[in-house]
């Protein structure tokens, strides 16, 4: 099998900035249907041009290319430092490729776009609801450009999930594993201000932790916020209260262990958000826990490479 080490990833961003530029010279108009022709959907993007292009204008700029190795990770679903043909394969959901009957990447079902018009694309941002949550925001803008050393940061969009969530059970504990530097907590953050509850997230690096402590000052949460440092795998048996929810971004061969050790104190009704994990590239101990248990309900959410798993504690 080939497979392309992360490490090589300025080599190959320079290869795909002129496989880019090849692409749009060569990209075939869509020709008329008629006896003996045929439509041919265009060709999906490339998970690794999508991965780099991060502000979607169809080039790689500098900047871009500074951050080359950690946008390719994002790819890298089962963590090994390699982007296996499979992890570079494009995506194009249940039922093949567009315009074959099966959904469209930009989400427009079976069939394609409609007739004699482009394919139409939905897209929403957070926007503030007073100059405090304005200065959060800003924040979270500015921690998401400038993801921490040696780590990275859940995609802005699987931030604002994890605030929907929160905030739409009206959570009172929210329970972190993987602090990293803060950015997941001060998403949870803006939820629990509305609610009223409060954070206990835990974080093994003494660097990152330091770090998430300050972005929890800037953000003015520190105060519903307790973070512990150490190792959660034992650190997790000082928690005590019930959990509303549960967020888990930490190391992929523990997440059994942590929804072993922390789900009897998920409430009825509560739920266990994990990150980065698919059906067949997670933990195939955690992914057989909540999708085999009567007791729970689990969907499966797929968003800028990373995969989420919602699990709800049935009632």
């Amino acid at each position: 099998m080939i497979r392309i080490r992360l490490v090589s990833a300025a080599a190959l961003c320079a290869a795909c900035v002129v496989g880019l530029a090849a692409a749009q010279q060569t990209r075939r108009p869509a020709g008329r249907t008629g006896r003996g022709r045929m439509d041919f959907p265009p060709a999906p993007p490339s998970p690794v041009i999508e991965a780099l292009d991060a502000d979607k204008d169809g080039t790689i700029s500098a900047a871009e290319r500074e951050k080359a190795a950690a946008a390719l990770a994002t790819l890298d679903h089962n963590n090994d430092g390699d982007l296996t043909p499979e992890e570079l394969q494009p995506s194009f959901g249940e039922g093949g490729p567009p315009g074959m009957g099966g959904p469209r990447r930009d989400g427009q079902g079976p069939g394609g776009p409609p007739p004699g018009g482009r394919a139409a694309t939905v897209e929403s941002t957070a926007v503030p609801k007073d100059e405090g949550e304005k200065k959060i925001l800003d924040l979270l803008t500015n921690l998401n450009k400038n993801p921490p050393r040696g780590g990275m940061n859940v995609p802005v969009e699987d931030g604002r999930l994890l605030r929907l969530l929160t905030e739409a059970i009206g959570a009172k504990h929210v329970i972190e594993i993987g602090t990293s530097n803060g950015y997941s907590g001060i998403w949870l953050g803006l939820a629990l201000k509305a609610t009223g509850g409060r954070l206990t997230t835990f974080e093994i690096d003494a660097q990152r932790a330091a770090l998430a402590r300050q972005n929890f000052k800037k953000a003015g949460l520190d105060g519903l916020v307790t973070l512990v440092e150490g190792d959660a795998h034992e650190k997790v048996a000082t928690v005590r209260d019930n959990i509303d929810l549960l967020f888990i971004d930490a190391d992929k061969e523990g997440y059994l262990d942590y929804l072993e050790k922390l789900l009897p104190l998920v409430r009825p009704g509560g739920l266990i958000v994990a990150h980065n994990v698919r059906p067949g590239q997670g933990d195939p101990g955690y992914l057989k826990a909540v999708t085999t248990d009567s007791k729970l309900e689990t969907l499966f959410l797929h968003s800028e490479g990373a995969g989420v798993g919602v699990t709800l504690k049935k009632r």
